[in-house]
Formats: C-alpha cells, sequence, structure tokens
C-alpha cells in the first residue's frame, strides 16, 4: 500500500442521506429497492445541483468517451446523462468486456476517461496513460439472484446464507471478476469450498444473473449493480453484512483526450454530492477518494490466464500486484472480513 497521502476531497454524502454511505442492509433495499426509477422532479433537481457544482454552459459542447467495465458501467451512464442534460456536452460511455478495456487504453485508441480499479488509475497514471489525479467515485457490494419468479432464499444471516448455499441445486458467480474474488474466498471462508464444488459453474465474460435467468444455474452472485439491470433474474438481497465484500472504482482523465477542460468537469461532478443519488440508482454506493484512503485497502492478484484462474481457485498461484478490492465490512473495520493475510500473497482472479 503506498504511503503517500493524496488530496482529501470533500465527501460526496454532504446533505444525503446517511443511506449512501453504508451499504444498506437485506431491510433496507427492501423498503426502499435501488431498482426503483426516479421520478421526473427527483432528476430535475440533481440537473440543477450538477449546474451549480460546474462551470457555466459554453458555446461549442464538447463530446467525451468514457471507457468503462461490466462491473462499473451501469453508475457511469447514470451520471453521464444528468452531467449532459446539465451542460450541453455530450457523453459516450463506451462498454469494455474484459481486458480490451485496458488494450484501448495502452493503444493510445481516442477516449477522454476511463473507469477502472483504484490501483489500476494509479498504475496508468505512472505509465504517463492518465493525467491529473486519480478520483474514487463508486463501489460496489455483491448480492445475490434467482430466476426471475423462483423462491427466493433467506441469506439475511451468516448462517441463513450458509443454509442457502447447500441447498442450491447449482451456484454461479464470475471467474476472473473482483464479484467472483469475493464468492470464492466467501465459500473459502464459510467452509462450503468442497462441498460446492461440483455444483459451482464459474461464469466468463456475461452478467451472471443472464446465467440464472436462463436456467443454468439456481443461485448466482456478483456486483448489485450488475445484477439489477437483466431481464429474467430477481435480486434477492445483498450478502449479508459480516459477510459482504466491496470493489472500488474510480476515473481518471486521459492523456489522449483533445476535450481536457470538458473531462475534468465530468470527473469533479462523479465525485460530487449531486452525482450520489445516480450512483445510488444504478445499485452501487458513493465512494470518495478521502474514504479509499483512510480504509487500508487489500492488494489482490489478478490472473491473466485461465490456467491461472484455475490456480486460483485450488489456492497455488502467485502473481503481480494488479488491482484493489476492499474486502472491509462496515461492521468489521478495520479487520478484513474476508481474505487472511496469507491470502494477500496469492492470486485472486
Amino acid at each position: 500500500m503506498r504511503s503517500t497521502r493524496r488530496p482529501r476531497m470533500r465527501s460526496c454524502n454532504v446533505g444525503l442521506p446517511s443511506a449512501i454511505s453504508h451499504a444498506p442492509s437485506a431491510a433496507e433495499r427492501q423498503a426502499t429497492p435501488v431498482e426503483d426509477k426516479m421520478r421526473a422532479s427527483d432528476v430535475a433537481t440533481i440537473v440543477l445541483g450538477v449546474m451549480s457544482v460546474l462551470s457555466p454552459r459554453v458555446a461549442g459542447a464538447a463530446e467525451l468517451t468514457v471507457l468503462a467495465g461490466m462491473g462499473v458501467v451501469s453508475g457511469v451512464r447514470d451520471v453521464a446523462s444528468a452531467f449532459e442534460l446539465a451542460t450541453g456536452h455530450k457523453v459516450i460511455v463506451s462498454f469494455q468486456a474484459g481486458p480490451s478495456l485496458m488494450q484501448k487504453v495502452t493503444s493510445n485508441a481516442p477516449a477522454d476517461l476511463v473507469t477502472h480499479y483504484p490501483e489500476a488509475i494509479d498504475d496508468l497514471i505512472k505509465e504517463g496513460k492518465v493525467v491529473g489525479r486519480r478520483v474514487d467515485f463508486a463501489r460496489a457490494g455483491v448480492g445475490v439472484a434467482v430466476k426471475a419468479g423462483a423462491p427466493k432464499p433467506d441469506i439475511s444471516t451468516p448462517e441463513a446464507f450458509k443454509h442457502a448455499m447447500l441447498v442450491a441445486k447449482s451456484i454461479a458467480y464470475s471467474r476472473t471478476g473482483a464479484s467472483g474474488i469475493i464468492a470464492a474466498k466467501l465459500m473459502e471462508r464459510l467452509g462450503l469450498s468442497d462441498q460446492l464444488k461440483d455444483k459451482t459453474k464459474l461464469v466468463d465474460g456475461v452478467p451472471i444473473a443472464e446465467v440464472v435467468a436462463r436456467g443454468e444455474a439456481e443461485v448466482g452472485m456478483q456486483q448489485i449493480n450488475v445484477i439489477l439491470p437483466v431481464a429474467g433474474a430477481d435480486y434477492v438481497g445483498p450478502l449479508p453484512g459480516e459477510l459482504q465484500g466491496y470493489v472500488d472504482f474510480a476515473v481518471g482523465v486521459l492523456a489522449v483526450s483533445k476535450e481536457r477542460d470538458a473531462a475534468q468537469e465530468l470527473l469533479k461532478f462523479m465525485s460530487s454530492p449531486e452525482a450520489a443519488p445516480l450512483i445510488r440508482k444504478s445499485g452501487m454506493d458513493c465512494r470518495t477518494t478521502e474514504e479509499s484512503d483512510e480504509v487500508a485497502p487489500l492488494h489482490v492478484w489478478m490472473a491473466r490466464t485461465t490456467s491461472l484462474t484455475s490456480e486460483f481457485h485450488s489456492g497455488q498461484a502467485n502473481l503481480p500486484c494488479f488491482s484493489t478490492l476492499s474486502c472491509i465490512s462496515d461492521k468489521t473495520k478495520p479487520k478484513l472480513s474476508m481474505i487472511s493475510k496469507d491470502d494477500e500473497h496469492r492470486v485472486v482472479g
């Protein structure tokens, strides 16, 4: 972990409900489901807020391209829409699956901003691919999905979650994605890895909820914001607080951007209080660089090939540090809630 402290940013929770600063419980999510559509008046209020924190609209609106992966694209799209309405700039959110995002960046493909894990943005700054500072703006918790109309298992407590996994006919989670890392380590922590091995389906490249919707798995686990948009699957709820793990996301302005002023405006908005309701709407939580620096992140190791990923699931591989997961429950800070000290030196991707 880097010892250099970054500039402190104002919290994106200022003036907003306290629920934004923590992962909602199952009861809270049932009371105020994040998938509910925002009212037109809410959107108008947010747009006015955007206009209050950004520079006045100027003639000759810019066109910005933001590179985003599966884990964060839903939140970026919601934020981009409000930014467009308030500024007149056009924002193209370019979804990039798997390694294609970093390939775009390293090849200097035309784009203006990139979203990724905080450590990845830090590395891009060192390489000169990103200019200015890193801005953390969102984090995502992991939730559970079942096929639409199917009975929803009780996952409200660690004991209930463990029972639900044991009785499920099949379970799916990502092979290499961050949510799959959290799921795999959770099963290991609960002592379920061996018992569930034969009925666990590891998935690449598609939302886990799509696999569940097709009936290829009874239960799926993935980031909540990735589950919610999928038709044919029902969101059961988040992992119990004691078991929850989070994936942090940051954004930076690319050195190849030809619209840096407008890109900086979007970057500023993404970490502002006005963006927080939009991030929450997508099923994510608001996150700031200040908050990320105050919680010691866990360096995790991302596998680059299928064979190395398989070695992770058997606990045998080692790779260089690549990205960051915050696997710390609000209820258990600063204790790591999911990954032991020994696991800091393992592949988890």
